[in-house]
């Protein structure tokens, strides 16, 4: 999984906007799969697997190649 973040820099080169890239990978990859309900996007009742990064991606989609933290079923992963 180390490479996950380039996939965003390709999707963004071949003419997704950096908002389409990310819900390429989260909230269309959950209805894909029929769970919507559970993935896909941050909000209440939903599992909490989220990144954080320290720039803003919808800026420069390459901040998602640089994770600083990650939460994994709502604890941070050390």
């Amino acid at each position: 999984h180390g490479q996950v973040g380039g996939q965003f820099k390709t999707m963004v080169e071949y003419g997704m906007t950096p908002m389409e890239a990310i819900q390429a990978a989260t909230r269309n990859g959950a209805m894909a799969l029929g769970r919507e309900k559970d993935v896909g996007a941050i909000a209440v009742g939903r599992f909490a697997d989220i990144i954080a990064v320290d720039g803003d991606p919808l800026a420069n989609v390459r901040e998602l190649e640089s994770v600083d933290a990650v939460v994994k079923a709502g604890k941070l992963v050390e």
